[in-house]
């Protein structure tokens, strides 16, 4: 049980999980009529009981939902709340790793919704997948659920702190207050908007490790190759 005991921490991370897949309802709204619907404390047992025709019931005329929730988003929050990680068959395999493994790497997490894919929003992934990323090698380190985040305060904040070992965060898209927050963290934040394959994204910026740009040689802690040539004419 959380330390209010109404709720167990298992319960808690479903019931996040489904309010995201609702467009980001609000989790203590819905929490709150899990409860009225399922009887305190809320457990893993009890939400394994609910059923769409429930869940429907207890979003109608909710404000924190949009009416028009599509079906498919209430089945796949339903599976959530019993817990189903369908989605665990299709995600990449991790890679053992130690410090010192890929020397001169980086650690890079990419926001992610599905496989291996570049294709999250900083808020609202279900994970970051956690790279080490070096010149000859790309390996994946880690996959990391936002789930425990998501139940926190401010989960923005949570969110940093689950990749505050990272240098660079991917991410498809993030908003200023939650980028400002990442950048607190000491974890740069870098657009992609473009999306598509974690891998390819990575490949770029290994690419360029050898002649980074200003932002890259600030986190390497590197001479920008932009700014050689002046170093070059005070020498002489």
């Amino acid at each position: 049980m959380t330390s209010n005991g109404i709720i167990t921490k298992e319960a808690a991370l479903r019931i996040a999980l489904a309010a995201r897949t609702l467009d980001d309802v609000d989790v203590a709204a819905l929490a709150s009529k899990m409860g009225s619907q399922v009887g305190l404390p809320i457990t893993e047992e009890k939400l394994a009981k609910v059923t769409v025709a429930d869940l429907k019931l207890m979003l109608s005329g909710e404000e924190t939902v949009e009416p028009d929730v599509d079906p498919a988003s209430i089945k796949l929050a339903v599976r959530q709340l019993w817990g189903d990680s369908a989605d665990a068959d299709t995600l990449p395999a991790v890679q053992a790793y130690q410090e010192g493994d890929i020397p001169g790497s980086l650690r890079v997490a990419v926001a992610s919704n599905s496989e291996e894919n570049l294709d999250g929003h900083f808020g609202s992934c279900p994970r970051f997948l956690v790279y080490q990323v070096g010149r000859e090698e790309i390996r994946l380190i880690a996959i990391r659920s936002t789930a425990s985040a998501d139940v926190e305060e401010d989960k923005n904040v949570a969110r940093a702190a689950l990749i505050n070992d990272c240098q660079i965060v991917y991410v498809q898209s993030i908003g200023g207050p939650a980028a400002a927050k990442a950048v607190r963290a000491n974890v740069h934040p870098v657009k992609a908007p473009e999306g598509g394959a974690a891998l390819i994204a990575l490949q770029r910026l290994q690419a360029v490790l050898d002649a980074p740009p200003p932002w890259l040689a600030k986190i390497l802690g590197v001479e920008a190759q932009s700014l050689r040539r002046f170093s070059t004419v005070e020498e002489e």
